[in-house]
Formats: structure tokens, sequence, C-alpha cells
């Protein structure tokens, strides 16, 4: 059993800043890809951003400059420093991972989300 876990969310005035965090944990034996998506009400999950095992990165159009993904592979972890923040980025966001797990092989598992809420 694989479970990934976020945190950090919350309310934030326009132009403030959060770090959300989500930790995977269970019989990993490893994880490739980990990313953050958010999906705002009545709208479609969109990507934030994603971090390959080796730290390469992508982001989506929307937050390029304004946030980083980065990770911690030694704890199974993966962060997303939002700075700059914008009432459109009120959404509720997800961390996922690619995981290679024993016997079941690499799936993908998805944290159960987490709020951020940016006033104006």
């Amino acid at each position: 059993q694989v479970q990934l876990v976020e945190s950090g969310g919350g309310l934030v005035q326009a132009g403030g800043s959060l770090r959300l965090s989500c930790a995977a944990s269970g019989s990993i034996r490893s994880i490739n890809a980990m990313g953050w998506y958010r999906q705002a009400p009545g709208k479609q999950r969109d990507l934030v951003a994603v971090i390959t095992s080796g730290g390469s990165t992508i982001y989506g159009d929307s937050v390029k400059g304004r946030i980083t993904i980065s990770r911690d592979n030694a704890n199974n972890t993966v962060y997303l420093q939002m700075n700059s923040l914008k009432p459109e980025d009120t959404a509720v966001y997800y961390c996922n991972a690619n995981i290679w797990v024993a016997v079941l092989g690499l799936k993908l598992y998805w944290g159960q989300g987490t709020q951020v809420t940016v006033s104006s």
C-alpha cells in the first residue's frame, strides 16, 4: 500500500507565498517523476509542475517564474514553493508520483488534495 499525503495549503493574500509538501510512504522501491496538478471549481485538472528523479522540471505556462518544484529523494517528498500568488491560483492542489511498488510494478498514485485559496 502506498500513500501520498499533501500538506501546506491554506488561505493567503494575493502576492503572498505558500509551500506545499507531499510525502510518499508505503512499499516503495523507487519513485520516478513526481508532480503537482491543480483543479479549480468547474475546471479541468491542469499541470502545475513535474520533476523527474534526476531533477529535470517542467512547468505549466500559467505558473512559470512564480513557482518552483523540488524533491527530497531520501525522504520521498516533493515540494511546491509558490510565490507572488494570484487569486486565479485558487484551486485544490494534488500531487502525484510514478512509483515502483513491490509485486505491482510501476503505478501512478495521487494524493487527496490540499486547498489553496488566494484572496484579492
